[in-house]
C-alpha cells in the first residue's frame, strides 16, 4: 500500500482538515487520509487512485492543490 503526500492551499483550521479528509476518503482505493492545516499537507494511503482523483476531491472540499 502506497502513501503519498499532497500540498493543499487554503486550509486554515481543523474544520478545513475534516472537509478535505472526508472528500478524499470517498475515493475508491483510499484507505487512510490525514490532513494537517498547520503544514498544508495531506497524507493519503491506498492504491488505485490518481492525482486527478485527489485534485477533484480537494476542489470539491473548496481548496486546491499547491
Amino acid at each position: 500500500m502506497a502513501q503519498r503526500e499532497f500540498d493543499v492551499k487554503g486550509m486554515t483550521c481543523s474544520h478545513c482538515e475534516l472537509s478535505v479528509q472526508e472528500e478524499i476518503a470517498e475515493i475508491a482505493g483510499v484507505t487512510a487520509v490525514d490532513a494537517d492545516h498547520t503544514t498544508g499537507k495531506v497524507k493519503v494511503e491506498g492504491d488505485g487512485y490518481t492525482c486527478e482523483d485527489i485534485e477533484a476531491a480537494v476542489k470539491e472540499a473548496g481548496y486546491s492543490l499547491a
